[in-house]
């Protein structure tokens, strides 16, 4: 295993490492013609997309890292000429913006798409993949997944539907892979599928590992740096063998850490929840403010619904793919909204199973899907779990115009002071 010095810190270089390859790989895709196709990370099905040799393009992906580079403005300006209100969320307009730009972008030439698929996981998507059926004419395929749990939802969750959940589920995939065929050249190749399968089982399993392991106290990693590092291998290298053996390694450090009590922090003083996403525009910048005072992200929100669902204890059937790849798709977007709609018994719930002291709920200016009804879940858990501080926070996750950084300074400085209180006060009582 070698020193300390060769295993802590190593994912997080690699994870780099490897999305300037993945950025490097959609250049090359670009300049040789190969298919591509355009998806999210609710519902990528990229492991099938790989099976036809077609590579996916995750456009959140893309678009947050014109924010962490620190020139989304001038993707979302364009878009905005063009007449996209202030509103509309970011990364949509920094898509846009790509395209007149033909896809010139800070890692390298994004590639127009072959196709594009979707899922109904969030309003948002539909409308998106609308513009690029208008800028790039190509087949838009919509997955649609039923959920019970929605308001008005005309059947209930017995199993008799959810039968017929998955048969419908199923039907949208095989018409999927038509599509791919035409798209690809390809037939299908059901054998090519597993393979990409298994590595998506083992990439997921080693990622809920991941996830157990902070609940450990210091926690190995920040879900808020090495979370969104861990999400683009996730997303990005669905599917691969590469990305089963990055997040092998992954667990392997974090479990040396925990062994050695290593945290990510030189002294956890205080373990916080992130509810909502990160804030891209001073990406470095907003997790220093919490971690120079001694607080650790332990868990987010995030990680669960931003890596489509990669903490689902759900393995594909590798004797049956098509119908399980289909059912895991259901229950991996199912899963996300749950968390990306922030009900309250889901954080309540997580909150206690971290230890956390304290939990920031980041309102998104462009992004009403993630933030609405964030202020009432606050409100809840404040009286189902009285010890927990909280934090209400306002910016955008790609717009730098309405990030006020020093006011948000002075929030968090106050949520802190809140947190010592508690923790004082605590301490007196034993």
């Amino acid at each position: 295993m070698g020193e300390n010095g060769d295993i802590v810190g190593r994912s997080v270089k690699e994870a780099a490492a490897l999305i300037r390859q993945y950025f490097a790989e959609m250049t090359q895709a670009r300049e040789e013609g190969r298919p591509t196709c355009y998806v999210y990370v609710m519902g990528s099905f990229a492991s099938l997309l790989r099976s036809f040799g077609i590579l996916p393009v995750f456009s959140e992906v893309v678009a947050l890292n014109t924010a962490v580079r620190k020139v989304a403005h001038e993707y979302i300006g364009i878009a905005e000429d063009y007449g996209y209100s202030a509103d509309v969320c970011g990364y949509v307009k920094a898509d846009v913006g790509l395209y007149f730009k033909d896809g010139d972008h800070p890692m390298g030439r994004i590639p127009r798409p072959s196709m594009a698929v979707i899922t109904n996981a969030c309003n948002t998507y539909i409308k998106w993949a609308e513009i690029w059926e208008r800028f790039y004419r190509v087949p838009i395929m919509v997955v649609e997944i039923p959920d019970p749990s929605y308001p008005g939802e005309p059947h209930g969750g017995g199993p008799e539907d959810e039968a017929l959940y998955r048969r419908y589920v199923v039907d949208q995939v095989w018409e999927l892979i038509h599509i791919c065929e035409k798209v690809s050249g390809r037939k299908f190749d059901e054998e090519s599928l597993r393979e990409h399968l298994h590595y998506e089982n083992e990439m997921k399993r080693h990622y809920r590992r991941l996830m157990e392991l902070n609940k450990h106290c210091p926690a190995p990693f920040d879900a808020l740096s090495h979370g969104t590092a861990f999400l683009g291998i996730m997303n990005a290298l669905r599917g691969t063998k590469e990305g089963a053996e990055f997040f092998r390694q992954a667990v392997e450090e974090m479990e040396y850490k925990v062994a050695h009590g290593i945290g990510a922090l030189p002294e956890e003083k205080f373990r916080l929840f992130l509810t909502g996403v990160p804030c891209y525009p001073i990406w470095r910048r907003f997790g220093e403010m919490f971690n120079e005072k001694g607080g650790n992200f332990v868990y987010s929100t995030y990680m669960a619904f931003a890596s489509g669902g990669g903490d689902v204890d759900y393995d594909f059937d590798l004797e049956r793919p098509v119908e399980s790849m289909a059912e895991g798709v259901m229950r991996e977007v199912r899963f996300g909204l749950s968390r990306l709609l922030a009900q309250p018994q889901c954080l309540s719930k997580m909150a206690e199973d971290y230890q956390v002291d304290g939990v920031v709920f980041h309102a998104i200016k462009s992004c009403r899907t993630v933030t609405t009804g964030l202020a009432e879940s606050r409100l809840v858990m404040t009286h189902e779990l009285p010890q927990v501080v909280t934090l209400y926070l306002d910016s955008d996750h790609m717009d730098r115009r309405v990030v006020a950084e020093a006011q948000m300074k002075n929030r968090i400085d106050a949520f802190f002071e809140a947190m010592a209180v508690r923790k004082l006060a605590k301490a007196q009582e034993r």
